[in-house]
């Protein structure tokens, strides 16, 4: 079967084998994953739909470069899945790898700033702002699971942890150009801004000092691993058990319509608020439809993949023990920086977020070679090549990077949502992630994965709590669907 625009549609030959089915997930990403394994450990028989030929949405892992260097597509460290409740309790066999350092961060002239993963040893690096080091991240992390809980599931009540939560919001709640004045020096208040600009947002906003604790809190509390092989192990490892449990996945399957999909009471939707209004279709009252056509987009990224023959060649010996790094700066630059994304343009120095995985995980390359990744934010949809302004990053803080290179692989944000359609113009947090939609993602409600649709839900990174690996989308939305002992059949579109 194909759809009008000639691109095929409707189950492939080799699609389920009967139409059996309590609950249908359509995408497979870390919610959809993880959403599809507890329909099944709760005794549900479920079908798993991918649009791709491998599952794992931004959990996949290929040989984009050359033959034996493995790169992950999207996601590599992954805190989020250490501290996640949804992964807590599904207590997966999964190999994690971490580095020495968790995070880096290189200074101009001085030496890098080091997120490890001994608070103490953090603290001690900092000097004079230790202090202030222990008494707002160290804080966050002493918190523990029950503040992450709180965090990653924003509106459970009564919260895991309240008063955890009203400390780390103090400071968490405010933008980062404020929060970092905590601190005395250019080392901690870079630091912050670094992992802050995870958010993809203005860091002048609020909320934003908030990502930024948040992140730096799990390299103390949890680390910052790698998954051993490349994350595609861990979709994987979701994919066995849902097997084990009976469940069925059909890749190479694009849902245009929920017409499409076998009758089951339960369906879960691990896709973007667009592919929403579309699969949904005029089955959404007009309100809702007008509500979720409202969800703001947020910056997309241009990511460029290496095969290197040795080692990145940093300035400051001490990065080359960290899995992430950060290129931008100090804080002034990185606020900069992220404003003219936001504001739609492409700084000549921008932040990079680069990933060195052999350093915790030397099987993802041949023997004495390296993978490295490093991307940038960009306004979303960009068509501009930001190769050279990424490489310019590397080079100011490690000299000679680029004779070092022995292949890349460059996706900018329209390459990656042909990889990943939920990735919308490159936007890889599933929406804007700011003050106004923190929570109201996709629309402000009690349940926003819960639709108007009876029996439909939507449980990806458009979904409290927004981008990551914590599954927590799929979680809630499975949770919500299990609560309804027989919801009623979908109603055919109108």
């Amino acid at each position: 079967m194909t759809s009008v625009d000639g691109s095929p549609s409707g189950p492939p030959p080799d699609g389920p084998s009967s139409d059996g089915f309590d609950a249908v997930v359509v995408g497979s990403g870390p919610n959809g994953l993880v959403g599809a394994l507890r329909l099944a450990r709760a005794g549900r028989r479920v079908l798993l739909v991918e649009a791709g030929g491998t599952v794992g949405g931004g959990l996949r892992t290929e040989e984009l470069t050359l033959p034996g260097f493995r790169h992950d597509v999207c996601a590599t460290v992954v805190p989020l899945a250490l501290a996640s409740p949804a992964f807590r309790a599904l207590g997966l066999d999964v190999a994690h790898d971490h580095p020495p350092v968790p995070a880096a961060h290189p200074l101009d002239g001085a030496p890098a700033a080091l997120v490890q993963r001994s608070e103490g040893a953090t603290a001690a690096g900092f000097g004079r702002d230790g202090a202030a080091w222990r008494a707002s991240v160290g804080a966050t992390a002493r918190a523990g699971f029950p503040l992450v809980d709180t965090l990653l599931a924003p509106l459970h009540l009564p919260p895991a942890a309240p008063l955890a939560a009203v400390r780390y919001g103090a400071l968490g709640a405010l933008p980062t150009t404020a929060a970092a004045r905590v601190f005395r020096d250019p080392a901690a208040r870079s630091a912050l801004a670094g992992m802050a600009a995870h958010s993809m947002l203005d860091l002048a906003q609020p909320l934003t000092a908030g990502y930024g604790l948040l992140l730096a809190a799990l390299a103390h509390s949890v680390g910052w691993p790698v998954v051993r092989g490349g994350t595609q192990s861990l979709a994987d490892a979701l994919v066995r058990e849902l097997r084990v449990l009976g469940g069925e996945v059909v890749t190479g399957w694009h849902v245009r319509d929920l017409d499409e999909l076998p009758p089951a009471p339960i369906t879960l939707l691990d896709t973007s608020t667009r592919a929403l209004l579309e699969i949904a279709g005029d089955r959404l009252p007009a309100a809702y439809r007008r509500r979720v056509e409202r969800f703001r987009p947020g910056p997309g990224v241009f990511k460029v993949d290496y095969a290197l023959d040795a080692p990145v060649p940093w300035t400051d010996p001490a990065v080359a023990a960290a899995g992430t790094v950060h290129l931008g700066g100090t804080l002034p630059e990185i606020v900069d920086a992220e404003r003219a994304v936001v504001r739609g343009g492409h700084p000549e120095r921008p932040f990079v977020l680069g990933v060195q995985a052999c350093v915790a995980d030397p099987s993802r390359a041949p023997e004495g070679k390296h993978t490295f990744w490093a991307y940038c934010h960009v306004p979303n949809g960009s068509d501009v090549d930001r190769t050279a302004a990424i490489e310019g990053q590397i080079e100011r803080f490690a000299p000679g990077f680029r004779d070092r290179v022995l292949a890349r692989h460059v996706m900018g944000p329209a390459a990656l949502e042909a990889h990943n359609p939920n990735e919308v113009g490159g936007d890889i947090n599933g929406g804007s992630g700011d003050w106004r939609q923190f929570v109201s993602r996709p629309v402000l409600a009690r349940s926003p994965w819960r639709t108007p649709v009876p029996g439909l839900f939507l449980c990806s990174a458009s979904t409290p709590p927004g981008g990551g690996v914590h599954g927590m989308g799929g979680w809630e939305a499975a949770g919500l669907a299990l609560a309804v002992d027989s919801p009623a059949p979908r109603p055919a579109r109108r």
